[in-house]
């Protein structure tokens, strides 16, 4: 058995994340000592790591909730699990080129200036027009 700090200390997630997930129902209300200290099992430990991976994963705590009601599931309802891995992946790739085209919008901007400073700032220029922004996502 695990008090809620051994929990903590093995799984790198914090108390109050911790109480947080039991208030959710993601893990089941623990054991208590006669102190009402929680008392954790095994399995406790174990669906703690999975959801702790699930969430560095950046998967969002509905998709973790999915994840979790799939346990002991067969068949085509595993597909479920599927289906959140892909529209995961998707999320990320779609976050991915937002980053890039971010990096290259910021790379145009600090490189229109020429560190002459006897003259309008191109960079505040830059900043100041979003209509000037490349990419799909720079007339928003």
């Amino acid at each position: 058995m695990y008090s809620i700090g051994d929990l903590s200390r093995r799984t790198g997630v914090k108390i109050p994340t911790i109480r947080f997930y039991e208030d959710k129902g993601l893990l089941p209300k623990p054991e208590r000592t006669a102190g009402n200290q929680r008392r954790y099992d095994a399995a406790a430990l174990k669906r703690l790591i999975f959801i702790r991976h699930c969430r560095d994963l950046g998967l969002p705590l509905a998709d973790v909730v999915g994840l979790l009601s799939l346990e002991g599931a067969s068949g085509s309802d595993l597909n479920r699990a599927h289906e959140i891995a892909q529209k995961q992946l998707a999320d990320l790739r779609d976050r991915i080129a937002r980053l890039q085209n971010l990096e290259a919008e910021l790379t145009r901007i600090s490189a229109a200036c020429d560190g002459q400073h006897d003259h309008v700032c191109a960079v505040l220029h830059a900043f100041q027009d979003h209509g000037e922004c490349m990419g799909p996502r720079g007339a928003e």
